[in-house]
């Protein structure tokens, strides 16, 4: 599909990329690996949130929102079907409320059991007043919210389900063309909204990056609650080369992550949002 659609998002309206072949075909979320690349090589990679006590959030994670450990090399990760994410001890510069990325969101097969569980461990989370199968879950501590749909067609128990991020409002058609074009995104329609009977639902199991117009003066993400978003290629030397031809470079020359065959390197996109760039994240 090839042509822009805007889904109605609360009083403001939601553009999405749709990522064309993040299919999530996932049986269990132990899988330690990502969604198959698009292709430009691309596959979305981790989420990077910074945090005061990694232990007690690492047990946030995987009791209460299911994601597994897994390792590679000194690198520690809590997989979920579609995406990493990843834990950085420092003293957050503010919540993600108030930046660019403000939140993602979470797909459960079972949304009422998980609920059941975050309630008897005293876990912060609400429902939807429009959509009861929609709601927002909340990272003690931190604050970081992940918003939270029910879908008992989902092949395991969790999947990835969007990245939302909140430039101006006058900005999202150049935010929504930047990414289509370094990263091989296309405009579609999100499965899953907070209102229900928006949208098609012809995308079943796909990542999405939606941007919903920001109020205010957005802060960019780096040091933040949520620091960065990530994005995993086959080839990072390769993709350095693409962003040339479009005139753009990395902040620093990619580097191999030692004891692992990952490769890092970062950039920031126009409106704030840190990215960081990584191959062979997966284990």
């Amino acid at each position: 599909m090839k042509t822009r659609r805007y889904v109605a998002s609360g009083s403001s309206r939601t553009c999405v990329l749709a990522a064309s072949l993040f299919a999530l075909a996932w049986t269990t979320p132990a899988r330690a690996q990502l969604a198959p690349a698009n292709d430009m090589g691309v596959a979305l990679g981790h989420i990077h949130v910074t945090v005061k006590d990694v232990e007690a959030q690492k047990r946030f994670w995987t009791e209460m929102l299911g994601g597994t450990l897994v390792t590679n090399g000194p690198l520690t990760l809590i997989q979920f079907p579609g995406i990493f994410i990843m834990l950085r001890q420092a003293d957050a510069a503010g919540p993600a409320a108030g930046s660019v990325f403000d939140h993602f969101g979470f797909v459960y097969k079972d949304i009422a059991a998980v609920r059941a569980r975050w309630k008897a461990a005293g876990i912060k989370y609400d429902v939807g007043e429009v959509n009861p199968n929609q709601g927002y879950v909340y990272a003690p501590e931190t604050g970081v919210r992940v918003e939270v749909f029910g879908d008992p067609s989902l092949p395991g128990p969790v999947s990835m389900d969007h990245i939302h991020l909140y430039p101006a409002e006058a900005d999202i058609p150049a935010m929504q063309a930047w990414y289509a074009k370094v990263f091989g995104l296309f405009p579609g329609r999100r499965q899953r909204v907070a209102r229900p009977g928006v949208i098609e639902t012809d995308y079943i199991h796909r990542f999405n990056l939606s941007f919903s117009a920001g109020m205010g003066k957005l802060a960019g993400t780096r040091g933040r609650a949520i620091d960065h978003l990530g994005f995993d290629v086959k080839n990072i030397e390769e993709f350095e080369k693409k962003l040339a031809s479009h005139g753009l470079t990395f902040d620093a020359a990619p580097r191999q992550i030692p004891n692992t065959r990952a490769k890092v390197a970062f950039m920031t996109d126009p409106w704030g949002t840190y990215i960081e760039v990584t191959e062979g994240l997966a284990p």
